[in-house]
């Protein structure tokens, strides 16, 4: 699931830290890559991708439910729509508009 978060103007990192997201890495072309645990374990978790595009935040977000199968794969079981995608990306736009209150 895409979201744009409009008007951006806080630190990347530490508004995805404020919604509870790790840092995993980010790469050469300055895109985040974020994950946040489910229960308390590595899988399942929510992964995004998160790119600063102007004054435009944009989240690539999806639900990891398990490890890539085979070694050096990047094939999972990602799930990018759904009920409950749709409530962590709902989370994630009010935690935005409540940092402008």
């Amino acid at each position: 699931m895409k979201l744009k978060l409009e008007n951006f103007r806080k630190n990347t990192l530490a508004f995805m830290r404020d919604c509870g997201y790790a840092p995993i890495e980010r790469s050469a072309q300055g895109e985040w890559n974020f994950a946040k645990s489910l229960m308390g374990r590595d899988y399942p978790r929510f992964h995004c991708y998160v790119k600063e595009e102007g004054i435009n935040l944009l989240v690539n977000l999806h639900l990891d439910q398990k490890k890539p199968s085979y070694a050096g794969s990047s094939a999972h079981s990602g799930e990018y729509e759904g009920e409950v995608v749709e409530t962590e990306a709902e989370r994630i736009r009010r935690l935005f508009q409540k940092s402008f209150q």
